[in-house]
């Protein structure tokens, strides 16, 4: 396993002939949903990369940058058993030397939701996902379903700029309790984490319902709003159900639907989401 903080080095290696590159972008602090996609890629091309790095440019003005996790050793250690060939960790520096002024913008479909609510966020994530896809030039790259917006961003700006990736979506891995694994649970204080399984019950609910018949979208979202409301702990920011490509809340559900949620457990934000297809 190669391991590599520059993006000269991850281009010499890739001079050497065989291509079949597969890439998981990750923030780090892994955990079993990340060794999935890692598993899934290496199943599915002649080369696996994956990239840790903490990107600066989608956290907002005091957000939770300085103190997001960053276990580089335990990543790698993680990392070396599944066969990975090239671990890219870069400094801020390297990926935005001093004068850096170009970003990707995402329209549409970056702003409801996460967009409305973390400003600029998604043009960091289009920006940083573009030039990794530029540094390592992959035939597939995997995101996980829990970042539903993200892959939606994702996906849009890989169409419009027409980039040869195929995006792969990995499933939500869950714990026993059905809370979704991120690397922000490591937050939460015992009862906040006892709390979360709030929005998996919510989305269940939900799916519930439409099960049954139900196809007006306000009475799904009413359905999450009622069970996020029975927790006291949650802080609920918002409640949908979109259109999954365009992210725009629906009135009825003809065909597919994603149904998402923000959620504060004290100073913890969690999102999850479900599709109904």
């Amino acid at each position: 396993m190669h391991f590599v903080k520059t993006i000269q080095e991850v281009r010499e290696i890739h001079k050497h002939p065989g291509g079949g590159w597969g890439l998981v972008p990750t923030m780090g602090a892994l955990h079993k949903g990340h060794l999935a996609l890692v598993e899934r890629a290496r199943a599915e091309n002649k080369h696996t990369a994956v990239s840790i790095f903490v990107n600066p440019t989608q956290f907002a003005a005091g957000g939770d940058l300085e103190k997001y996790p960053r276990p580089l050793e335990k990543d790698l250690g993680l990392l070396a058993p599944l066969g990975v060939d090239l671990v890219f960790a870069p400094s801020a520096e390297e990926i935005y030397p001093p004068g850096f002024q170009t970003y990707v913008t995402v329209e549409d479909v970056a702003a409801p939701l996460e967009g409305a609510l973390r400003p600029g966020h998604f043009r960091g994530v289009a920006t940083v996902v573009t030039k990794l896809f530029n540094i390592f030039q992959p035939d597939r790259a995997y995101f996980g379903q829990k970042d539903a917006q993200q892959v939606a961003v994702i996906s849009r700006m890989v169409r419009d700029l027409n980039l040869p990736v195929e995006i792969v979506v990995g499933k939500t891995v869950r714990e026993a309790d059905g809370l979704a694994m991120s690397s922000r649970n490591a937050y939460l204080s015992p009862e906040e984490r006892q709390a979360a399984v709030v929005l998996f019950q919510a989305l269940s609910a939900a799916q519930r319902v439409y099960e049954q018949g139900v196809r007006e979208a306000e009475r799904l979202r009413e359905v999450m709003r009622d069970v996020l409301a029975q927790e006291p702990r949650a802080q609920v920011e918002y409640v949908s159900a979109a259109d999954p490509l365009t992210l725009q809340e629906l009135d009825r559900v003809r065909d597919k639907a994603l149904l998402s949620m923000a959620v504060r457990f004290g100073t913890t934000r969690l999102i999850d989401n479900l599709m109904l297809e």
